[in-house]
Formats: structure tokens, sequence, C-alpha cells
């Protein structure tokens, strides 16, 4: 098992700072690539030595730097090939993020008509030859069809089996079958089936979740790769433009079994490759097109397109400005933005909109058409009329249907709820006046949106609780392990909790009914924050009509990883019913992140050393006071031993981000060769099962199987070759990474460097993720309370609001 490249970020093909595309030619240009002195004191709250001073505060949203800025889409891929700053949502990194692969199943077919129809073929030119020369021609073809099903019925019996052909089959590959059989026993006949509508096909039941019983170590599931015949073909054409053998395989997944014929015919698709700069697709297309090169090349103007509202999409944009876009293809030597994205838009690359409430787009997705025939966009008209230009948006067809689906969905939920149930004895009953509120608004509406912090989470459980007890199927679905314990907990019942990945996977949960929906009456979604559209979409189209749906969550936080920004859009447009807790977090903690919220940086009693301020010069005295107050302070003073206690800083790179911090924190605390892939038994990790999604866990040991975890008591294996681009240590973490848990004890690092990726939101959500203390190693001076003074702005450009706003067409 190799080494880990630096600090590399789980879900990335290859280090942020180790070059994508190596140069080994002039035409593929390639990207460019402490320890402080111990200080006397350190524990949190101790007097002397200037240690101790008022709770900072926050500010407002800024792109950071690789050095000091959190990469949003944490377990994504980590970082650009060229070193660049990252761009994803509050800093989160322009790799590509990989989709999921099929399950690789395949249907069986039904073999046996097939082979009817074969014979059918064979036998009755058979039947037709062996007739008597005295027979008609009426009684040779009786004879030769009698002949036909006598041949049928033997082969049928020679396969005869404890399994019957076609047994296997389910969903519609069966009902086919059963219509061939029909037809050919004479029970029907073949017009019925075209004369009488085809009924709606049904969703196919998930399969019964098995008893309860120990589970084996789960396999971290790989994307599924390309086949060596493609991978192999991909490289020959690579090493023809000078590209590095490496891009194959990625390749391959990316473009297909064809990838070498579409690189050939387009070398700009290269773009699709993660990490893959315009810069390096260029160079390969110019050493194999030669002098046919050229920057308003059709295809490189498309590819570009693509790639530009890929990048926007790992920074949370559902679509863009064309403007934008447009300005962004004219720094790219594009002479013509305007035709370039028309023939972007009627090559089918991208969708356009108009962000009026009428996007100009039909719902089947071909609304776009006449905008890019007539070589004009949506919107002209009436900007030469003198009214109001209508904004104009592009965007990538999976980010819309899913925006449609999911506006369509709740719609659904909103119309199909049964509106006079009665839980005025439950709302009665419950614990406060905030969780009464929600009960009876959930049980006269089919969708609900609630906000708090991190007490009101009370509330929620005490909904499917009230529910539960009515006979309800009700179920909480929460974003993290630790979020899904701390749920349980609340509700008394582990039963009602689950993780929103388990459920839609099936590990989790009731399972499905006989239509394919998940088995619940009632669903509240816990930190609905982190909820991307593409996530939301799936789960809305899971739920069947009459289902109750709950988005909880807390405002303040940091946005998802995936493109969108649901929770937010779904309060923005005021398409439900809104409960507002009036239960706030209790003691210091939740004192100073309250204060956070309205852009308040407040100085916080904390007789009992619940908050600690610990000033650093530069980032590596950072560094070392951070270790110092895992391993020795905050144990000592605070009694929460370095196990419990999670370091949080603004990002991975520079000299105070979780890379360096992590590499400290193992010397310290579980010094080790590394000889498993760079991991030792014992060291605290990070597992990114899929990109957004983080995993805290502890390895076991490692073996030929490859890196066994221990993830909140559930064994996890992750394959030898995954290792590299799916774990990484995990003594500190994000703040993207760390939202939706919490630790007994939290250590939130702010060196000099990382002022610029500072928010309010990033703060917030820093600061919230400790139970009983937060330290806050501060070196950004002012940038702090200037960051929380300034206003969340709105970063992320989507549809779904405006879907919601537009009445139903």
């Amino acid at each position: 098992m190799t080494a880990l490249p630096r600090g590399e970020t789980p879900g990335s093909p290859a280090a942020d700072d180790d070059a994508v595309v190596a140069p080994p030619s002039a035409d593929v240009p390639a990207p460019s690539a402490g320890d402080g002195t111990e200080t006397e004191g350190g524990a949190p709250g101790s007097a002397g030595a200037g240690d101790t001073e008022p709770a900072p505060g926050t500010g407002g949203p800024a792109e950071a730097t690789d050095g000091g800025t959190d990469d949003a889409a944490d377990g994504e891929p980590a970082g650009a090939a060229d070193g660049t700053t990252d761009d994803g949502p509050d800093g989160a990194d322009d790799s590509d993020v990989p989709d999921d692969s099929a399950d690789g199943t395949t249907d069986d077919e039904p073999a046996e008509p097939a082979e009817a129809a074969e014979d059918t073929a064979d036998g009755a030119g058979a039947g037709a030859d062996a007739a008597p020369a005295q027979l008609s021609e009426a009684e040779a073809e009786l004879a030769a069809q009698r002949e036909l099903r006598e041949r049928i019925e033997k082969r049928k019996a020679e396969k005869a089996g404890p399994i019957t052909a076609g047994g296997k089959l389910s969903g519609k590959a069966a009902d086919l079958l059963a219509a061939v059989r029909a037809v050919e026993s004479g029970e029907q006949s073949a017009t019925s089936f075209f004369d009488s509508p085809a009924p709606a096909a049904p969703r196919r039941p998930a399969p019964e979740p098995a008893p309860a019983r120990p589970r084996a170590p789960e396999p971290a599931r790989a994307p599924q790769s390309a086949s060596p015949q493609a991978v192999a073909a991909t490289a020959a054409v690579l090493a023809e433009g000078g590209a590095p053998a490496a891009l194959a395989g990625p390749a391959a997944e990316a473009l297909g079994a064809q990838a070498a014929d579409a690189l050939r015919v387009d070398p700009w698709q290269l773009l699709a490759v993660p990490g893959v700069r315009p810069e390096q697709a260029d160079g390969f297309a110019r050493a194999l097109l030669g002098a046919e090169c050229g920057p308003d090349d059709e295809r490189r103007t498309a590819a570009l397109v693509g790639w530009l509202l890929e990048r926007a999409a790992l920074r949370g944009h559902t679509a863009l400005d064309a403007s934008e876009v447009r300005a962004a293809l004219a720094e790219r030597s594009v002479t013509d933005p305007d035709a370039a994205v028309q023939h972007a838009v009627a090559e089918g690359v991208v969708l356009v909109f108009q962000n009026d409430g009428q996007d100009g787009q039909d719902h089947d997705g071909q609304g776009a058409g006449a905008s890019a025939e007539s070589g004009e966009e949506p919107g002209a008209d009436t900007e030469q009329a003198g009214q109001e230009p209508v904004q104009v948006l592009l965007g990538l067809d999976r980010y819309a249907l899913a925006e449609e689906s999911l506006a369509d969905g709740l719609a659904r939920l909103v119309n199909a709820c049964e509106k006079d149930a009665d839980w005025t004895e439950a709302a009665s009953a419950a614990s406060s006046p905030s969780a009464a509120e929600l009960i009876r608004a959930v049980a006269a509406h089919g969708l609900v949106a609630h906000t708090g912090g991190e007490a009101a989470r009370a509330e929620p459980a005490a909904l499917i609780t009230a529910a539960r007890a009515l006979g309800l199927r009700a179920l909480g679905a929460t974003h993290s392990a630790d979020g899904r314990r701390r749920l349980a907990a609340a509700t008394g019942d582990p039963e009602a909790a689950v993780t929103l990945a388990g459920l839609l996977s099936g590990e989790q949960g009731p399972g499905r009914d006989e239509e394919g929906a998940v088995a619940v009456d009632l669903l509240v979604v816990l930190d609905a924050p982190q909820l991307d559209v593409e996530t939301a979409a799936i789960l809305v189209e899971s739920l069947a009509d009459g289902t109750r749906l709950v988005l909880s969550g807390d405002p303040g936080v940091l946005g998802s990883a995936g493109a969108g920004r649901v929770f937010a859009d779904v309060l923005a447009a005021r398409a439900c019913p809104q409960i507002v807790s009036r239960t706030p977090d209790p003691g210091p903690i939740g004192e100073l992140v309250s204060g956070i919220g309205i852009g308040e940086l407040n100085q916080v009693e904390a007789p009992g050393k619940e908050v600690v301020i610990v000033p650093v010069r530069d980032a590596g005295e950072a560094v070392h006071r951070t270790v110092q107050l895992v391993a020795d302070s905050v144990p000592r003073a605070i009694g929460v031993p370095s196990s419990d206690t999670q370091v949080i800083t603004v990002g991975h790179g520079g000299s105070a981000g979780t890379r360096a911090l992590n590499a400290a924190l193992k010397q310290r605390l579980n010094p080790g060769p590394g000889r498993f892939g760079g991991f030792d038994p014992g060291d605290r990790v990070v597992h990114v099962p899929a990109p957004g999604r983080a995993e805290p866990g502890v390895v076991v040991s490692a073996d030929a199987e490859g890196l066994h975890l221990d993830c909140a008591g559930t064994k996890v294996v992750v394959a030898q070759e995954r290792v590299e681009s799916s774990v990484r240590h995990g003594w500190a973490l994000s703040a993207h990474q760390a939202a939706g848990m919490r630790w007994p004890a939290v250590v939130v690092v702010l060196p000099g460097d990382a002022a610029q990726g500072l928010s309010r939101s990033w703060v917030y959500t820093a600061f919230s993720r400790g139970e009983r203390h937060l330290s806050v190693v501060h070196g950004v001076d002012q940038a702090l309370p200037r960051a929380v003074a300034q206003p969340p702005a709105q970063d992320r450009t989507t549809r779904l609001r405006t879907l919601l706003e537009t009445p139903a067409r």
C-alpha cells in the first residue's frame, strides 16, 4: 500500500499541490505546485501569559485562497490541478464531483420468447419440407405449426430445472415476458396491447430489511472502472497528444468505452476528466490537431461552457448568469462569446432559462431550442422594448431536471396531504410551546419548515415521538451518524433515527412499500441546510402521496457540499408554513453563537472555562498551541480527553490548515511510520465514501483487503486503491466536514492567513460544534469581528426558489 501524498483531501484523484497533467511536452502546460516556540500557559481560561481574552466574533463571506480556505465539498476532489485558489461552496475546490455509478446489476432478459421466435423460422421451413405431397397448402401449414409447438415444448422440457425460465425477472421485464406468453397461449391477442393505454410503470419495491444480526465490515464502494481495452486505447491517444498515461483510466470512466475515439475527434473532451484545466486540454488539442486547432473552435468553446458550469456547481451554483459565462469565455481567448454560448445551447451542452418566474423552459427540457435557432437569447425583446431586462441563466441539464423534479415533488406533497388530522392532544402534551406549534403545523400541512439552533432539535424529536404514539410511521433522518445518535437519544427510540444516506440506500430505516416508496407517514429531515438539490430530488421522489415532510435545520450554518441551496430556497419562497423555534441554545457557547447569528460578537461570561481565547502571532505558533490544547490543556483543565476534542480550521492548505495540523497532532498523539498507506492503528481519520459525506473513524488494522476502520461502531473496509482518494487523517477537519456533527470539546484555529476565508456562516458553524468547551486559537485580529458583522450574501445562483414561487402551468 503506497503512502498518501501530502495532506490529500478525501475524494480527490490527486493531491491539490501535485500536477494532474505532467508536462511531457511544451504543448501540455503543467500546473504549479512551523512549528512555533512553545509558550507558557495555554490552559483554557488560565490567567497569565496573555492566554485569554474576550470571545471573538465573525464576519461576511469571502472567497479564500488554498492557504486558508475551507473546501465546501469536503470529501470531493480536493484542489485545482494548478494549485489555484479553491472555488467550492464557501471555498470548495474546482475538481469535478464524480457521479455515483450504476450498481452494476443487470436485469435478466426473457430468453425463451427469443428462442421460440428463432425456432419458428427454422421449424416452419422444416415442417413444410416434411409435409406429404398429397396435403394441401393449408394442411401443410397446420402440420408445420403443430411440429413447431412440439419442438418448443421439447426444448422447454429439456431446460426444466429448479428455477422456471424467467422466474428471476421482476418489474417491466417480467411484465413483458407474461405478455409474450399470453399471446403465445392465445389468452390475449397481440392487438390488445396496442389498443389499450399503457399502464404506469410501478415502482420497484425495495428488498425487505434483513433481520438484525452482527454486521460484517462494509467494503467501501468503489466507482466502476473502465475495461482494460478502453483504458489501453485511451492511453494510446493520450500519448499521441503528449498527455500522461495516468489520465487514461479517469478519461475512460468519464467518457465511456469509446473514450479514445471521442478524444481523437474532440480533444477538448479531456476537460471532462476531474482536475484537467483548459490550458492543459488546449495543449493536448494542439498536439493532436496541429494547425486545425484554434481558440474559437466550436468544439473548444462548447467544452469550455460545460467546464465553467461544472466548476460553478462545485461552488454550489445550479445555474450561472449568461453574462458571467460570456465574460469567462472572453478571458479564455474566445473572440465571440455570444456565438459560443448560442452554439453550446444549440448543441445541448447547456440549457437556457429566464429567471423571471417564466423560465422559458418547458418541463420537458426542450424550451431553449427556439432561442438557439433564432440566434437570440431569451429576454432580448424585452430589453429592446425598454422594459427591465430579464436575467438569462445557463445550467446543466442534471441540475435543471433535479430542481424541476424537486419543485414538482414538493408541490405534490403539499397538495396530497390529509389536511384535517386532529393532533390536538399530542400538541397539548408537547414539552415546549415551539414543539406544540410544530406538531399543530404538521398535522395540517404536508410540508413544513422548522428553524432553530442545536437546542431546537428537541422539537423535531418531540414531533417524531408524538407521531409514533399516534400509530404513524414517523422517522427522523440526519446528515451524519453523530446526528443520528443524538436524535435517537432525544426520542428514546433508536429505530426512529437514520442517516439520510442510509435511508436512501436502504441500509437503514423501514424499507420500501410495494410501490417502491419509503414506508413512512412522516419524515423529518434534520440538518436540512446540508441537503443538495440532487439528493433532495431523490428523497422527495421516494415519498408516497400523503407523506408529511418536515425540513428542519439551522439556517445560519454553512450550506451543502453539493450544488443547490434547498433549505434556503424553500424558506425564501415561503412555499410552506415556517416554524421558528423559540428555544435558545444554553450556556456561554450558546450565548456566543446566538450573537454571531445576528451579526454580533459578544463577550460572554464563562466561569467554567466554556469559552477560551488563545491569541497567537503566526501560523507556527497556532499549530503549536493547538497541539498543546488538544494533548494537555483541555484534558487537564476541562476533563475532555484528546479523543473527544475536535480541531476545526479554515482550509486544508496553508501553514495551519488541516494537513499541517493533522501531521503535528499525529506526531504528538499517535506517532508511527504510517505503514498502512500513511496510517497506523489508532489514527483518527475521516472516511469519505461519497462526495459531501465525511465519516469520522479510527484505523483498526490493514491487510490484503484494505484499510479496516471503525466509524462510529460500524466496521468499514476501504480497498487499497481507494485509500488515497477517500481517507485522510481526522484530528483536524474543515468546518464543512464538521457540519452536522458535535463533540464535547472543539478547538477552532484561525491563523492570520485564514482571514479571507472567514464569513459569518463559517464562524457560526465552527463555533457551534462544541458541546461543553470551545477554544479559539485566534490570530486574525479584527478580521473575525468584521466577518461576523457583515450580513450573509446570496452566494449561490439557483432556480428552485423561482420554480416554487411560479404557479403550476
